[in-house]
């Protein structure tokens, strides 16, 4: 099996790295990223889109991410949830198209049979990598399997804390994972393309207004059976799919499903709503909360972590265990404020934040 050539002490990269580290050394040319990842296309969900929009970026900071996803593998239906698919792909598989890649950094962003074999092939030669929380598993495997919460978390620590960094999108987070006993971890700032989500398309949405939006993968965990209870005036809108699409719209039928939205089309959509309520009460950020305030779009949702860091002190949202209260009073925010914060919250800032944490832990593990 070829090994990768290690990174030398100095070199373009501005990175150290012991001579045995196991990765390639960048003697010219971009910092390269391998980002292992199980959630890929045709996904689309907030770890997708994130993934896709640190690639877009990364050549404007000196770096070229590449993807090892389940493109190219077998694959099968992840029970209870088909539109996820698991790869079959074996650890000779991984290893070549690792060693074909020849990064100079290795990130582990899912804990699912990609990214488990790439961690194998990481820990079996001692390269050091880092990971990212994205998703808090245990609550969703709980909302649908009688599995408890301590066991779930019981594996994903020892999965991340193998790590030589684990990425996360808040404090909050942080600190809910330090005292379940995680290590190494580092926030990464969360940023969208706030340009093109400025450039929305008011008046594209033909329906009663106020328009309230929820955009979600349309399954149990995101809740959204809470926010089409509501007593709302005008029309509820849902972008998205998923598994409990079907029940929703036969639940809800005065309720407005558009299936996925993506770029331009997306964009028209936020530009055209009224309040975008966020009903989840598991997820660790919510990119679509950046994504609607930078189409002017305030937000309603329940005082958790997500919303709660994402809208601290930003007076573009209102946050209440009472989300029929919160979605009628966002109606008074201002659209101008909420643009000028999401203006804070650029996709640029976010992949500097990713590339620094990838670059500190390499040193930090070779030190």
């Amino acid at each position: 099996m070829t090994q990768l050539r290690p990174l030398a002490s100095s070199d373009a990269t501005g990175v150290a790295l012991a001579p045995d580290s196991g990765l390639a050394r960048a003697v010219e040319g971009p910092f390269r990223i391998l980002i292992a990842t199980d959630a890929w296309r045709p996904q689309i969900n907030g770890v997708v889109r994130t993934l896709e929009g640190l690639a877009d970026e990364a050549p404007r900071h000196g770096t070229q991410i590449t993807f090892l996803t389940p493109e190219g593998h077998r694959s099968i239906p992840m029970p209870s949830y088909p539109e996820i698919r698991l790869s079959l792909a074996g650890p000779g598989a991984i290893a070549r198209r690792i060693e074909e890649a020849r990064p100079n950094a290795i990130h582990i962003a899912t804990e699912g049979p990609i990214g488990f074999w790439v961690r194998r092939y990481c820990m079996q030669r001692k390269i050091p990598f880092t990971t990212c929380y994205h998703t808090r598993y245990p609550e969703y495997l709980a909302a649908r399997l009688p599995v408890p919460l301590w066991a779930s978390y019981g594996w994903l620590r020892r999965f991340h804390n193998a790590a030589a960094a684990t990425m996360v999108a808040t404090s909050a987070l942080e600190a809910e994972l330090a005292a379940q006993g995680f290590n190494r971890l580092v926030q990464w700032k969360r940023g969208v393309a706030v340009e093109d989500f400025s450039r929305g398309r008011q008046g594209t949405l033909r329906l009663p207004r106020p328009i309230f939006l929820c955009v979600a993968r349309v399954a149990v965990e995101k809740n959204i059976d809470a926010f089409l209870e509501l007593d709302l005036p005008g029309t509820k809108v849902v972008v998205g799919d998923g598994p409990a699409r079907a029940d929703l719209e036969a639940r809800f039928p005065q309720a407005v499903f558009l299936g996925v939205k993506a770029g331009r089309d997306l964009a028209d959509v936020y530009a055209s709503s009224d309040v975008l309520v966020f009903p989840s009460r598991t997820d660790t950020y919510g990119l679509v909360l950046l994504e609607a305030l930078a189409a002017g779009v305030p937000v309603a949702a329940y005082p958790v972590t997500g919303p709660r860091e994402v809208l601290a002190n930003s007076e573009c949202g209102v946050l209440a265990d009472n989300l029929q209260f919160a979605a009628l009073a966002a109606l008074a925010i201002p659209r101008d404020a909420c643009k000028a914060f999401a203006a804070r919250h650029t996709l640029a800032d976010s992949t500097r934040s990713f590339i620094q944490n990838v670059r500190t832990a390499l040193v930090q593990a070779a030190a």
